[in-house]
This record gives C-alpha cells, structure tokens and sequence, in this order.
C-alpha cells in the first residue's frame, strides 16, 4: 500500500501538470452573463505566473503516457486492498459519517477528545475510500474525452463530451484540495508519523529516562 501510494504521488503530479498544458491550448470556462465574460478561470495573470503557455501537443503526450501508469497503479492497489483484506479498514462504516464529524472538531480543537479509531479513524476512511472512487471517475471521464467516438457509450453516460470534460476537470480540483488537506494532516500528525508512512514503522520509546527525585532527606 506504501508503495502505490508513493508511485502515485509523482504520477498524479505529471497527470495534472500535463492536462493544464491541455487546457491552457483550450481555455474556455469562464463566468459570464448575456455575453459578457466577467472572469476566465483561469486568468490571463495565473498563467503569466507560472509562464507555462498553452502546449498542447506536448500535454497530451505526457497526459496520455502517464494515464497507463496510473490506471495500472490504481488497479495494483485496488487489488492489494481486496485479496489482503485491507478493504475492512477503509470502507466506511454506518456511523462513520458522525464519526468524521467529531474527528474534524478535534482537529479544531474543539472537540478535547478524538473519537476512537484503529488503523484509520472515520475520516480516513471516508477520504480513502473517495479517493479511490475519484480515481475511477477520472478514468472513465479521461476515456470519454481521449476517445469520444470508440468510447461512445461511456461518453454517454457522462452526459456527453463537453460535460465529461468537466467532470474531468472537477475531479482534478477535487486532487488539489486532497492533496492540501493530506499535507496539512501529516504535518498535524507530527514527523513520526510520516516517517511510519516512509518506513512502514514507528518507533516508540518504551523505557523513557528515569526522572531523578531528591531525597526526602535532602528536601
């Protein structure tokens, strides 16, 4: 599982950088009324900021290269999680939900006392569980924008090509905010537990030094 998960960092990243390569060649949502564009986007200064211009060829090349690699490490890790039976622990239970809710007001500290959890509490789950569901979607979504006509039926059942595209493109937000929140967890969590995500352990000290008290007599 660390594994997958550390193969798709790296692919996730080149699979978003190369399909705003794609969309930058192509930039059409935008918020207008009676014809009138209000705001693109992604406007004209974002792009300027990170000086990468609409490549739109070199884009799809990466995007439809490293889409294998995804889709395959996706499917390593679904897998993994079912013949090992580590589906147990990240398919939410029914009172996940409430669960969740108590995990984010202690990380609020709101809430003094975190709801109990074993390997994943309930968010984990939740989160773990959309991911990969999230993951599938974008498959599907990236069959019917790459292939819409051999892939007729399942651009149908995203609602078209155009509305594919911007499932698509909500999953990839959906990545970002992911990937934030991921961070901002671990880093709540403390350096031991990334490194148990690194190492796939932890060290705990056991035997902590003994504190020295003064005698009664010396008090």
């Amino acid at each position: 599982m660390r594994w997958t998960h550390w193969v798709n960092f790296p692919i996730l990243t080149i699979m978003i950088w190369s399909g705003m390569l794609i969309y930058w060649a192509n930039d059409t949502y935008t918020f207008g009324l009676f014809g009138h564009t209000f705001f693109r986007f992604f406007p004209k200064w974002f792009n300027d900021a990170f000086n990468i211009p609409g490549r739109l060829a070199e884009g799809m090349a990466f995007h439809f290269l490293f889409m294998w690699f995804f889709t395959i490490n996706g499917i390593v890790y679904i897998l993994y999680t079912i013949f090992s039976g580590e589906w147990r622990e990240l398919v939410p239970k029914r009172n996940s939900f409430k669960e969740a809710w108590q995990v984010l007001l202690h990380d609020l500290h709101i809430r003094k006392i975190a709801p109990p959890q074993k390997k994943y509490n309930a968010a984990q789950r939740i989160a773990y569980t959309a991911i990969i569901i999230m993951g599938i979607g974008s498959v599907i979504t990236g069959l019917a924008i790459y292939k819409p006509v051999q892939f007729n039926t399942i651009t149908w059942l995203c609602g078209g090509y155009h509305a594919a595209r911007i499932e698509h493109f909500v999953l990839t937000i959906g990545y970002v905010f992911f990937f934030i929140i991921h961070v901002v967890q671990v880093v709540i969590a403390g350096w031991r537990n990334f490194q148990s995500v690194i190492t796939g352990f932890e060290v705990v000290n056991d035997n902590p030094k003994p504190v020295i008290k003064p005698a009664a007599d010396e008090k």
